[in-house]
């Protein structure tokens, strides 16, 4: 008789861990038995509260991906659960069709992450997984048989792409776009081969740009200076109203105005929920102060980062407030209730989405670039020192939160200031300026965020923050 593997001792074995969203690891480690092991875990936490009988997977385009879903898949059969597999689409495809179907889904995705690594997104039939539920899972005494070397290959259902499409083709007429000219940036995009196709059925002229068949790690929080010029020169080129881009699972969106310069994200979420006029926002505490500054919303909850600290406001916010959303610094926006559009009934998706805020922007017969002359000018820059263990972060922040002082003195600040510790550490001076020091929960990066009046003047004091830091814990 084959032996019993227990999932909470295969996976605390692996050295995979729950991040900001997800679990994340390096490739090697995600072994088919430790797949398996994440993926009956994930339901032994769920079923119990929830009744079906099926659950769907997708993928990134990240080499490692395929083999993943085949072992989560395998592991699901072996508990007597049909799977679907949706193949190649981007994460708030897949979950707003298993939310659409009330079953749970598995997306296989390290988002922006180098492809040395990836990652399982988990989601139940009313949306992500809680942070309870990543403990259930980590915890789980479910049992499975370890899994044979060779794995059935999986059918390819396109259901999902086509009920995305459809949430927004429904939503707008066909000329919406009619008369833009926009470039979409494909790179390795999990949503490549929907976005070309969908702007153009709303009428716009679109071109493709940087299709890559090696994956590449767009991060929309910290983009490179390479895809910086690589707008500004698209631009010039072909005279866009706008590029359009993600992160690597679909679900972040990157909007360059139509002179190249790429959004920040949480200014790209401001402008989306005055446009929905959204009542009540949850964002995390790394986004920009010109939300509150807009005045544009009755309440704003600011939150740690991640996707699930914003979703665990929504219920909060909607007993008072009939319209919530969220967002986050990377553009990623959370529809936590259903709304009217354009007379249109427009269901809910919390969970990060990268089409909606760039449609409802691109839709506006404005320019871009004139909405952002109307918001409050404060600006935020990030960045990250990438292989930088987080027991170091945390080291480093632990340290300045008893000495802030000395930091802000290596960068030239002398004036009073405010210590927020929502999530790592964020500093207030008197002045207004605000730098943010904090551990990725994805990787081993130690991230900088820092908001100014000034947008050299941001993207110069991350580089200072960054550089001081690296010298005090080396």
């Amino acid at each position: 008789m084959d032996s019993q593997l227990v999932c909470s001792e295969v996976i605390a074995k692996s050295g995979i861990e729950f991040g900001t969203s997800g679990a994340r690891g390096l490739v090697n480690d995600f072994t088919p038995d430790v797949n398996a092991a994440f993926a009956l875990a994930f339901i032994s936490a769920i079923e119990n509260k929830f009744s079906f009988d099926t659950v769907a997977i997708a993928i990134d385009n990240r080499p490692s991906s395929y083999a993943i879903a085949q072992a989560c898949a395998e592991a699901l059969k072996q508990h007597k659960l049909n799977v679907v597999y949706y193949g190649v689409v981007p994460t708030p495809a897949l979950a707003y069709k298993a939310m659409q179907d009330n079953i749970p889904c598995i997306m296989v995705t390290g988002s922006h992450i180098p492809f040395d690594r990836n990652g399982l997104k988990f989601y139940r039939p009313d949306g992500e997984i809680t942070k309870a539920d990543e403990q259930a899972i980590l915890t789980s005494k479910a049992v499975f048989i370890s899994l044979p070397e060779n794995l059935p290959e999986l059918t390819l259902d396109i259901a999902a792409c086509e009920s995305y499409t459809q949430r927004y083709t429904s939503l707008f007429s066909k000329d919406t776009l009619k008369g833009k000219k926009i470039g979409i940036y494909e790179h390795s995009s999990a949503g490549r081969d929907i976005y070309k196709v969908l702007f153009e059925q709303l009428g716009a002229e679109v071109i493709s740009l940087g299709r890559s068949d090696e994956f590449v790690p767009i991060d929309t929080e910290a983009v490179s200076e390479e895809d910086k010029q690589k707008a500004l020169d698209w631009s010039s080129k072909y005279s866009f109203d706008a590029i359009f881009s993600t992160d690597g699972d679909g679900d972040r969106p990157l909007i360059a105005d139509e002179n190249g310069n790429w959004l920040r994200g949480d200014m790209l979420g401001l402008l989306c929920s005055q446009l929905l006029n959204i009542e009540a926002l949850a964002t995390p505490v790394s986004c920009n102060t010109a939300i509150e500054k807009s005045a544009s919303f009755k309440q704003v909850k600011r939150t740690k980062i991640g996707s699930p600290y914003v979703i665990a406001e929504f219920a909060k916010l909607a007993e008072q407030y009939p319209s919530v959303a969220g967002f986050e610094a990377n553009g990623g926006y959370l529809l936590g209730s259903d709304i009217t559009f354009n007379g249109k009934l427009l269901k809910a998706l919390p969970t990060r989405d990268a089409l909606l805020p760039a449609l409802i922007l691109l839709a506006q017969p404005q320019h871009i670039s004139e909405f952002l002359t109307k918001l409050p000018q404060r600006f935020t820059a990030s960045d990250r020192i990438q292989n930088f263990p987080r027991e170091k972060s945390l080291s480093l922040i632990e340290l300045l939160k008893h000495d802030a002082q000395s930091f802000l003195s290596n960068l030239g600040y002398s004036e009073s200031y405010e210590l927020n510790f929502t999530d790592g550490l964020r500093i207030t001076l008197a002045t207004g300026e605000i730098v943010h020091l904090r551990p990725s929960g994805n990787a081993p990066e130690l991230r900088c965020y820092a908001e100014t009046k000034d947008e050299a003047l941001s993207a110069n004091l991350v580089f200072r923050a960054l550089k001081v830091a690296k010298l005090i814990v080396s």
